[in-house]
């Protein structure tokens, strides 16, 4: 998708660049408020300038992945059957234009070419027990993490939120670097020291096995502890050294794996106050879980913009994967159906019970398979009402019959949830930058494999030309 580099953006570039995202989503606040499995109770359509309902209504999933999403495609698909009114035209360059780009500078996809659930660049060890998209991530932030390592001096690096230590596994094994990884739940520390045996064992057979082949590090095992970070607070843990230098004290690099919420800001917390942190690379996600107020806004110049709030709603809409959904617009599978029939059950509901207002629907299997009342049907089950609640057939199918307006409404508020991201960690941003600090954003995952793919990089010292390093993608 298209957007701004974040990368080399001055101070003052990112300042306005923040006063306008604000600008642009106090204009459309209402639009990314809404939920869309209450299109027919809020009458969602209708909120919606009447220009903008010619245009996109009888589009169908294709001609939006094209002409509202910008994907590519051929033929008819592209052609507009009428022409557009300026200000929908508007919000799609704007849209464009003020998000961060996540396309990073290589192409991923080679990586699973021989084999779509295995990475041609990771060794067998180390893909064992790990999906395609982790072992992509792991790879890319371990291989970031070992540069800004060596670029930093650092003498030991901490993952925070390391689960079952996928990622702290190839940088301690795979890369050679002293990880500490630190984890709260003791289930998945408890798996993680059993993954490590299994590989330290697979690596010690295939060495054995291919004496010629030498280790690429040290066999050095990561240090796994279990302990919660609270976000209010420093933790000692993580600045504990592993050993001590010959040189004196320990240079620690600070990462994380989208650390949920506030684990995040807890990260750059961390980084600001503590004189033995002197990296940090993070990868965030799950915004709605950011305390308000603590978590967001942590910059001055974001906290005094007029419009600068963000409300749960916005926050979570920030986390769906807008190219995901924007390939299964172009593939127009059945599976899109499912927001349409969770808004025909949103009335179904209301109208039986209207204190009950906005129930969360355990997953309903194989939706595309159902017809609409059985869907209904199950859904009032999974809420605890009545499934043998008479339906009124009829009003099932109109709303049926516009599951195209449906899809169609959920992409425009696609199209703008990515500002509202770029706003969150442009603001992250420009908090350390206040603080005197050095940071970029980085690209670093293929968005349709890993769509939470921006990298926060930050530095105690300017690392110069060096940094373009950090952007390479290892031979």
């Amino acid at each position: 998708m298209p957007g701004v580099s974040a990368r080399g953006l001055s101070h003052a570039e990112r300042r306005q660049l923040a006063a306008n995202l604000t600008r642009v989503l106090s204009l459309y606040r209402s639009l990314l408020d809404a939920y869309i499995f209450e299109f027919f109770t809020d009458q969602l359509w209708s909120t919606l300038p009447r220009s903008w309902q010619e245009a996109l209504d009888g589009l169908n999933p294709p001609q939006l992945a094209a002409l509202l999403l910008g994907m590519p495609a051929e033929g008819d698909v592209v052609r507009y059957r009428s022409v557009w009114p300026l200000t929908l035209l508007a919000l799609k360059s704007t849209a464009s234009a003020l998000a961060f780009t996540r396309t990073p500078g290589f192409q991923t996809p080679s990586e699973f070419l021989e084999n779509p659930s295995q990475s041609s660049r990771l060794t067998a060890p180390f893909r064992k027990h790990v999906r395609p998209k982790k072992q992509h991530e792991i790879r890319r932030l371990g291989e970031l993490v070992k540069k800004l390592s060596d670029l930093t001096g650092c003498t030991q690096v901490v993952d925070v939120g390391s689960g079952q230590g996928h990622l702290s596994r190839f940088m301690s094994l795979g890369l050679g670097l002293k990880v500490k990884s630190i984890e709260g739940d003791r289930r998945l520390v408890e798996r993680a020291r059993r993954l490590d045996r299994e590989l330290l064992h697979a690596l010690e057979k295939e060495q054995r096995r291919k004496p010629q082949v030498a280790p690429t590090g040290p066999r050095r095992s990561p240090q796994h502890v279990v302990r919660w970070v609270e976000p209010a607070a420093l933790c000692d843990e993580l600045l504990l050294p592993l050993e001590h230098s010959p040189r004196g004290g320990a240079r620690l690099l600070l990462t994380g794996l989208h650390a949920c919420g506030d684990l995040s800001v807890t990260l750059l917390r961390h980084f600001c106050c503590c004189p033995e942190v002197v990296a940090l690379a993070s990868v965030g996600c799950c915004y709605m879980k950011l305390s308000d107020p603590g978590g967001y806004p942590l910059s001055q110049w974001v906290a005094a913009l007029p419009g600068c709030e963000l409300s749960y709603r916005l926050r979570e809409g920030a986390c769906h994967a807008l190219e995901e959904y924007a390939e299964r617009l172009q593939r127009a599978g059945p599976g899109l159906r499912t927001h349409c029939y969770r808004a025909a059950l949103e009335t179904v509901i209301r109208r039986a019970q209207p204190t009950l207002r906005r129930p969360g629907v355990q997953g309903i299997p194989r939706v595309h398979e159902l017809k609409i009342e059985e869907y209904v049907q199950r859904g009032l089950q999974r809420v605890g009402l009545d499934p043998q609640l008479p339906l009124n057939l009829a009003a099932l199918r109109a709303q049926q019959a516009q599951e195209n307006r449906v899809v169609a409404f959920f992409s425009l508020a696609l199209l703008l949830a990515p500002l509202v991201e770029t706003l969150i960690l442009l603001d992250r941003l420009l908090h350390l930058q206040e603080q005197g600090f050095h940071a970029e954003l980085l690209p670093i995952f293929s968005p349709e494999l890993s769509p939470r793919n921006l990298a926060l990089v930050a530095t105690k010292r300017p690392l110069g030309q060096a940094f373009s390093v950090l952007e390479t993608e290892d031979g």
